[in-house]
């Protein structure tokens, strides 16, 4: 039995339809069981309630084998509550109940000058020692940005040709599909031959700018698109604007301004750690149906 939590997130739902498509026991962590897919009923557990409540993760790794982890982003809240606070439950519950392997979606950067000062990245890398004191087989997913995170974006791409950043136009670094990074969290949760506790980076195909990316956005929509780059300080105001506390904020800033000093080109691209979809491929694939359906 594989536990998801997630399994309706931009990650989580990749998971679910690889597992399944291999045959394998599975039980979702569903918050709203209602916001499911359809054609999961009959195919899946599940536990209705949020992974962060002791009493829900604890009813969810009864007589499991894996358990597939990632934190949503509750940016009501500080980065240790969001993170820490929300994971400290699963940790008693893994160890409770003996789980073998735990994966989890992380983010690049452990062991750089960036550790202790990148945010996100921060919050996110002292989860995954929270989890590995389990004393389960864990492997962090340690991704780049993902490319997906433009959708957010689709409105203002496909109205006016734009989308921002706070990066360089002209830093290039790894980005990653989430389908990718939900194929090989799948792969890893149905290997039981793999043990101990390192982080796998997931890479991406190739190193790309903003100021490549949104050629290939223009080339595959067939317009112009360019990327537009904003101070940190407009960033943080604009993520206060929307409800964000104080603390997930400067999270967020440390995260990119670490990003734009080169945290996500530490790590080695090799046969482990690439995954197939090219940017290009995305764009043609995910953003420009999004943008058409948008326009």
């Amino acid at each position: 039995m594989i536990v998801v939590t997630t399994p309706t997130g931009q990650v989580g739902h990749h998971v679910v339809r690889h597992l399944l498509a291999e045959g394998s026991p599975v039980r979702i962590v569903a918050r709203d069981a209602a916001r499911l897919e359809p054609a999961l009923t009959g195919r899946v557990e599940i536990v209705e309630g949020s992974h962060g409540d002791p009493a829900v993760i604890d009813r969810a790794l009864v007589g499991a084998d894996a358990l597939f982890w990632l934190v949503p982003p509750d940016t009501a809240k500080t980065l240790e509550a969001a993170y820490l606070d929300f994971t400290r439950p699963a940790v008693e519950a893994i160890r409770r109940h003996g789980i073998a392997r735990v994966v989890s979606v992380t983010a690049l950067g452990r062991d750089t000058r960036w550790q202790d000062r990148a945010g996100l990245v921060t919050a996110s890398i002292a989860m995954d020692d929270l989890l590995m004191s389990s004393g389960a087989a864990f492997r962090g997913l340690a991704m780049p940005s993902f490319m997906d995170n433009l959708l957010r974006q689709v409105a203002s791409i496909a109205g006016q040709g734009i989308f921002y950043g706070t990066i360089d136009p002209d830093r290039r670094a790894p980005t990653t599909a989430t389908a990718d990074m939900g194929a090989v969290a799948a792969r890893l949760l149905l290997d039981r031959g793999w043990a101990g506790q390192a982080e796998q980076p997931v890479l991406g195909p190739e190193d790309l700018s903003f100021a490549e990316m949104a050629v290939t956005v223009g080339e595959v929509l067939d317009r112009p698109v360019r990327y537009q780059p904003i101070p940190l300080d407009a960033f943080q105001a604009q993520l206060l604007a929307r409800g964000m506390s104080g603390s997930f904020a400067q999270g967020y800033v440390d995260m990119m301004r670490a990003k734009d000093e080169g945290i996500d080109n530490v790590a080695r691209r090799d046969a482990a750690s690439a995954t197939p979809t090219r940017f290009r491929d995305w764009c043609e694939r995910v953003l420009k149906p999004a943008v058409d359906k948008t326009a």
